[in-house]
């Protein structure tokens, strides 16, 4: 008997709707290998569709007055909350997180997420008016810049679609979003909630669009005339890509690529609280965190200590069903995605040593054991690029000049960690470090106040905070003549 897979559709100007051709993809759930839905393969009608529909919505919402815009956002926070049940189940569908760990540590952060931005909504202002020239008063304006073309990654699907639409939304802007093609049902469901706050409060519908597809449909947004700004949260390939199509037409672009995250423990480190956090920190979310923890930079005086203590915290690690309530995490995303994790394990050099791990967990679904690989040098191959998976890596060093070179020493530039109880040397790190974000002493907690995003080949722009509510805006100067 053969079970009838769910169908996904589009959500264009408050309707659902099916791909303009037809044409749909199958959508796998990485616990169990096996499809359980269809999404619609959007081509260039849909995305027209889309545009015009954010387009002919965009002067009634961005002329609202802040507080209308706040409400809507509180509004859609309530509705969040309420249907958080859905949300989870969509998500682990989606995903294969344990049920638990999406409940406590993602509903919650996106809720806050939402409300943040509604309150941004209203400090939407520019310099006070003053004289700089005889005669004349200048004032700075804050706008919206208009339609938003945005493609979320299928690491975090809910959250990094609250990320963008949320301080989008806030500033006056409407959006357009593409959720990845293997993780596309929590943003349908997003979609359909806030389509029932719009309609509540008598908006447009087209605010807020929802386009499911490949990478051929997110180059059609990018490349499309309507929208004024691109936001990407991907890989560096993808960042680069957009970058290149929105430089046809000057697009602004928003770009948050990958990280290879630096963890500097020094000698005078709590070695097993700072493995019991590390070890949370690379493995949560089975390592498919541009910010996780997997890069470890620790002094040679502790090495053994620190490496035997890590590798028994990996084989303690669990991950399994979504309904086990004992796992830390869920499978990797897709079967490309266990063969990436798994080819860079195949591949390690003669001086590498697996500590723990390194092997898939079952037969059924996208597994992988949390792995701990030791004795490794500067220019290998894992070292240099992003694996996104539950494997740490280990290193030495010597000095304090030595670990800066190291850690900086790869082309990502997104987050980092220091392990000390010096202070003045936690301080000398963090101004060293080159890398959007510094924890001390922890690593991944994020809030809604403070900024998220990278240096070099990580990108550019900022999430979350007022900065990112600031990206999501244009500048402009009106001056008059006072004669």
């Amino acid at each position: 008997m053969t079970t009838e897979l769910r169908r996904l559709r589009n959500y264009i100007d408050g309707e659902f709707r099916d791909a303009a051709d037809g044409r749909t993809t199958e959508v796998v759930n990485p616990a169990t290998g096996e499809p359980y839905a269809t999404a619609p393969l959007s081509g260039a009608a849909d995305v027209d569709a889309a545009m015009a529909a954010a387009e002919a919505a965009f002067p009634a919402w961005r002329d609202l007055v802040p507080g209308e815009r706040q409400k809507a956002l509180l509004k859609i926070a309530d509705a969040f909350e309420a249907r958080a049940e859905e949300l989870i189940a969509a998500e682990s569908e989606n995903t294969g997180k344990p049920l638990g760990l999406t409940r406590d540590e993602e509903i919650p952060p996106m809720i806050d997420q939402i409300r943040f931005f509604a309150g941004a909504a209203r400090m939407l202002e520019g310099r006070s008016a003053g004289e700089y020239m005889e005669g004349l008063t200048s004032i700075i304006r804050r706008e919206p810049v208009g339609v938003c073309a945005q493609v979320a990654p299928w690491n975090y699907p809910m959250m990094m679609a609250v990320w963008k639409f949320a301080p989008a939304l806030a500033a006056g802007n409407t959006v357009v979003i593409k959720p990845s093609d293997t993780t596309p049902a929590s943003t349908v469901l997003i979609a359909e909630i806030i389509g029932g706050v719009l309609a509540e409060l008598g908006h447009p519908q087209g605010v807020f669009n929802v386009i499911c597809g490949d990478r051929e449909t997110g180059r059609l947004m990018v490349e499309h005339p309507v929208p004024a700004m691109a936001s990407i949260t991907g890989s560096v390939r993808a960042g680069k890509q957009v970058a290149e199509s929105a430089s046809r037409d000057v697009k602004r672009v928003h770009l948050e690529l990958g990280g290879k995250a630096p963890v500097v423990v020094f000698e005078d480190t709590d070695i097993p609280k700072a493995v019991e956090d590390i070890s949370v920190a690379g493995f949560f979310n089975a390592g498919q965190d541009c910010t996780a923890a997997t890069r470890v930079l620790v002094h040679e005086s502790i090495h053994d200590e620190f490496v035997s203590a890590l590798a028994k915290a990996a084989a303690e690690t669990r991950t399994g069903a979504p309904d086990d309530a004992d796992v830390l995490y869920g499978p990797l995303n897709n079967a490309n995605q266990l063969a990436q994790v798994s080819g860079f394990i195949d591949r390690l050099p003669a001086h590498a040593k697996v500590e723990a791990g390194g092997h898939r967990v079952g037969e059924k679904g996208f597994f992988y054991a949390a792995t701990v690989v030791s004795g490794l040098k500067q220019d290998d191959e894992i070292i240099q690029n992003e694996v996104f998976g539950p494997v740490i890596t280990v290193q030495t060093f010597s000095d304090e000049a030595q670990a800066i070179s190291y850690a900086n020493g790869v082309e990502y530039a997104l987050a980092s960690s220091v392990w000390t109880k010096d202070h003045a040397r936690a301080m000398r790190m963090s101004r060293a470090l080159d890398f959007g974000c510094v924890w001390i002493n922890t690593h991944i907690p994020l809030v809604a106040e403070m900024p998220h995003g990278g240096f070099k080949k990580s990108g550019y722009g900022k999430d979350l905070s007022a900065y990112g509510f600031e990206d999501y805006t244009r500048i402009k100067h009106v001056m008059t003549s006072l004669g």
